[in-house]
Parts: structure tokens; sequence; C-alpha cells
């Protein structure tokens, strides 16, 4: 093969490991009933294909021959072991992992591997930091940080709940399975969480260059459509309107350049109106279930804003209303200090800023730099410029994310240049 011939080839592979790799993943984990087993064969796996696709070729299924790869080689290497430490029965041979599975496209045409991995990691046996921080880990391909931010935890004290949620998988044989429907109403919460910190970690990364990172968003958005075909209650159905509802505003959220949009100076045709109709239509839903929740909530909350033509037509009593019910169900200061921006929006920014020196002064969120960044547009509604400055100052040193950066950066200089 040529060098060019070569190198196609390779770009291809990288392709396939972005796009495909935790599907494989999820799938070789139900094959061989192990997680650290199934990483090892995905590892595997992908340095066969960086040997032999460059020689013969990309297959015509990339995913099905990396999962057949996968799947044979940790078979194989079960064998050897089991052969170095005693004989191989038949008994003992039927017994090993995925000995015995059919094709790798008849199973995986009949159910999401995807799905049933993130129910296996929100089993209720597991503490529920170690069921989001696994399935973030082991579904999405999260970094540890990535996980730790999303927390407001360390890298390190993610590490340990994965391994000890893994123990515990192992060591209380915890099926790899989507639950039967008695058992999923129980399961549902967890699974929501993980989905939702899947979609804000693509909709505001937390580290990196640009602003979102769409294969998150997008893979947040097919399991929430999932969850909602095989669980059709009223907050998955709020969470998956209120994720559609904020994609739609995608295509505004950033300059050509990769800068950040604020909500208040966004292009509004540019929103999807597609998604703002399948977004609302799912918010109605869910807020005429039996029982409001959070998810049906936050869709209210996002519906009112998609609506609305411009900043000043926007509904902010009901924004602050729906805010009220959401803290009486989810109390937060980061969902209060949402609820202050509401307040100074229908009322005056005085009125925004006491809510928000209120929470800054219970010690809440001080190390949350969107506090600091609300108190400075608050002051700068004020022409408190100096105030502003400073505020705007600490909220940058506390961002790591490049796109946010930028932002303040470019606010401070405003700052300068006006004062």
């Amino acid at each position: 093969m040529s060098v060019p011939a070569a190198d196609s080839v390779r770009q291809t592979l990288d392709h396939v490991y972005r796009q495909e790799s935790r599907r494989v993943l999820a799938t070789l984990i139900r094959l061989l009933a192990d997680f650290d087993l199934a990483e090892d064969a995905l590892h595997d796996a992908f340095r066969a294909a960086a040997e032999q696709w460059p020689r013969d070729g990309v297959p015509a299924n990339p995913r099905a021959w990396l999962v057949s790869t996968g799947r044979f080689k940790a078979i194989d290497a079960l064998r050897k072991h089991a052969r170095h430490e005693t004989p191989l029965s038949d008994a003992h041979e039927q017994t090993l992992p995925g000995a015995d599975t059919p094709d790798v496209d008849d199973v995986t045409a009949v159910v999401d591997d995807r799905l049933r991995l993130i129910f296996t990691c929100c089993h209720p046996a597991l503490p529920s930091e170690g069921r989001v921080a696994l399935t973030l880990r082991e579904v999405c391909g999260l970094t540890t940080e990535a996980i730790a931010h999303a927390f407001l935890s360390t890298p390190p004290a993610i590490a340990q709940r994965i391994v000890r949620a893994k123990a515990k998988i192992r060591a209380e044989h915890i099926p790899y399975e989507v639950p039967a429907a008695a058992a999923l109403p129980s399961r549902l919460g967890a699974v929501l969480q993980v989905i939702y910190l899947i979609f804000n970690e693509g909709y505001v990364a937390s580290s990196g260059e640009t602003l979102m990172r769409l294969d998150l968003t997008a893979e947040a958005v097919r399991l929430g459509r999932l969850l909602v075909e095989l669980l059709p209650e009223s907050e998955a159905i709020g969470l998956l309107g209120l994720m559609l509802l904020h994609e739609s505003r995608r295509q505004s959220r950033t300059t050509p350049d990769g800068d950040m949009i604020l909500l208040e100076d966004q292009d509004r045709s540019l929103w999807d109106k597609a998604l703002i109709k399948e977004g609302v239509t799912l918010s109605e839903q869910a807020m005429a279930g039996a029982s409001l929740g959070p998810y049906a909530l936050q869709a209210a909350l996002t519906a009112v804003h998609a609506q609305a033509s411009d900043m000043a037509s926007t509904d902010w009593p009901r924004l602050v209303a729906l805010y009220d019910s959401l803290l009486e169900r989810m109390p937060s200061p980061v969902i209060e200090l949402n609820r202050a921006v509401a307040v100074a929006m229908r009322d005056d920014p005085a009125a925004g800023l006491m809510l928000v020196d209120g929470i800054l002064g219970r010690g809440e969120l001080t190390h949350y730099h969107l506090a600091y960044s609300v108190r400075a547009s608050l002051l700068v509604r004020q022409q408190r410029l100096a105030e502003a400055r400073v505020e705007y100052q600490r909220a940058l040193n506390l961002t790591v994310q490049a796109t946010e950066r930028r932002f303040l950066e470019h606010r401070l200089q405003k700052i300068s240049s006006n004062s």
C-alpha cells in the first residue's frame, strides 16, 4: 500500500476510534462480562487494526470487525491462561465469556449495548457518585479530569470511585442488562442524571479550545430518545425536551471564530425551529404529568426562552415562578443563581445583585466562575465598572475552558476601554 493510502487508512482508523470505540467497548463488556477484560480487548482490537488495516484494507463493517477481533483475542488470552494454570475440560471451555455468542451483527441489531451499559453502571447496589462517574468514563470515554470538573471534585477521587464501582459490579455479579419493567422507575433518576451530565459536558466542554463537543450532545440526545422509547415517563420526556431545546440554539452560541455569544446577543433566526417545536411539545407533555420533576421544570424554563422573540419579550415572571418550583424540588445554589438572573430581568439589577451576594455570603459557589461572571454583569448594568472588573477577573482566574476565558478577557477589555 502506498504512503498516501496508508495515511488515509490511519485517518479512517482515528475516525472510527472517535466515533465507535465506546460502542465497541459496550458490546465487548456484554460479550465478555468484565469491564477490565473488555477494555484490554478494545485496546488489542485497535492495535490489531493499526497493524492489519494498512496492509489488508478497511473492513466493510469496522465496528463488527473490532468487536469480533477484541472478543476472540480476549478468549484466546483466557484459554492460554487457563491451560497454563490447569488443562481445560470441555465444560470449562464452554464457560469462557463469549465462547458461544451469536454473530456480532445479529446481536447489536436487536439491542443498544450502551443503554444496557448505562443501566448496569447505574445499578442501585453502587453508590450514587460511583454510578455517574463510572458511566461517564465507560460509556462516553470522558477523562477523570472532565468528570472531576463536572462533580466539582478531584481526578484522584473520581478514579477511586470508578475503581470501587467496578469492583462492586464484579463482586456482586451485577448483570449486564436493561432491568425488568417493574425495576425501571427506581433506576431512572441515576440514568437521567448521567445522560444530562453527558449532554452538559458536550454543551459546555470542561476543557479544550472549543466551547462545545457535538459528539457528546448528539450521543446524549440519542440515549435520551432511546430512554423515552423504553420508559416514556414525564421526567425522561422532560429531559429529552430540555436537551433538544438547548441543542436548538447551537448554531448561534459561537462566532465563526469560535468565540462565545451570550443568550441576549444571539441571532435567534439561527435557532433550529424544528428542534424547538419538538422540544416545546415534549416539555408540555412532561408538565402534564401526574407529578412535576426537575427535568420537566427545566424543560419548561428553557421553552420560555425558546419561544421568546428577544430578551425584552421573555416572560420573566413565568421564569421566576418556574425557578421557585424547581428550588422546592431540587434546592441548589446554582439554581438560585439562575433565579437571581431572572429576578434581575423581571425587577432590576439591584434585586438580582442582592440575591447573588446572599449566595456568595453563605460561602456557596465561591469557586464557581459563573457566580462572579453574573455578579460582574449586574454591576455593569449599574455602571459600577471598577467593581465589575474585579468580578470578571475573579471569574477568569477560576476558568479553564479556553472559549470562556476568551469571553471573559473580552469583557475585561471592553470595561477598560469604557472606563
